[in-house]
């Protein structure tokens, strides 16, 4: 079973939806024939790298509305990421542009360390750490095990931003337009951080369309209770 997940690591309901989806993923009993694709997703491709306000402030900007009620909103957004056991520290998130992040990840996710993923999330979301600062991503690769003078190489060319892009064009044929966005077995598709319950559904929905048919009882041959063949019928 493929499971293809876009996802911005700016995104708080993206590191909420991964959670829950996780949290799914345990209790399916197929876990292990399961294989997740990490797709790029950026929700504004022109952001700056440096930006002098805050998250609180940016909701304040792109919505109109007061500050009291961008910081309620947040609130309200940590408590749904406390109950999937996530701790959000919005005061600390430092606003970025997360290109040069989603490079890392695709060159992480290429030498086996897919765990960065989390580990991008929790830096933005839980630990206030910078994802634009070249030295901030270098020092979060040499946590994940990467090569550092691989890693800077990387940051000060253009390496992966073709498969970036190419990741956001396949989301624009898709459809889709918010993230995160699940595509199980390109058949199923699930919008938006929904509950643990909804992924386990669609897994187990999904993986028992994807397998043979199964017949129940003896169907040895001369066992068999009331079938017919080529040979004729047999009633036991």
């Amino acid at each position: 079973m493929n499971i293809e997940i876009w996802s911005d690591f700016a995104c708080p309901f993206c590191y909420i939806g991964k959670q829950r989806f996780e949290q799914a993923l345990e209790q399916f009993p197929h876990k292990e024939d399961v294989k997740i694709v990490f797709k790029s997703f950026e929700l504004d491709p022109n952001a700056p790298v440096r930006e002098e306000h805050d998250v609180h402030d940016m909701l304040v900007g792109k919505y109109g509305m007061k500050r009291e009620e961008a910081i309620a909103m947040n609130h309200n957004i940590g408590v749904q990421a406390a109950q999937s056991g996530l701790d959000f520290q919005f005061d600390a998130i430092q606003l970025t542009n997360t290109f040069d992040a989603h490079r890392l990840a695709k060159y992480a996710d290429q030498q086996g360390k897919a765990a960065i993923f989390q580990d991008l999330f929790k830096a933005y979301f839980t630990d206030g750490r910078h994802l634009g600062d070249h030295e901030t991503l270098i020092q979060l690769a040499l946590e994940a095990g990467l090569d550092e003078s691989s890693v800077r190489r990387l940051l000060t060319s253009s390496e992966f931003a073709d498969k970036v892009r190419q990741d956001e064009e396949e989301a624009q044929q898709l459809g889709v337009t918010s993230v995160p966005f699940f595509v199980i077995d390109r058949k199923y598709a699930i919008s938006g951080a929904q509950a643990s319950d909804t992924f386990l559904q669609a897994l187990n929905t999904s993986w028992s369309e994807s397998q043979p048919l199964q017949i129940l009882g003896d169907v040895s041959g001369s066992d068999s209770d009331g079938t017919c063949s080529d040979d004729g019928c047999s009633i036991q």
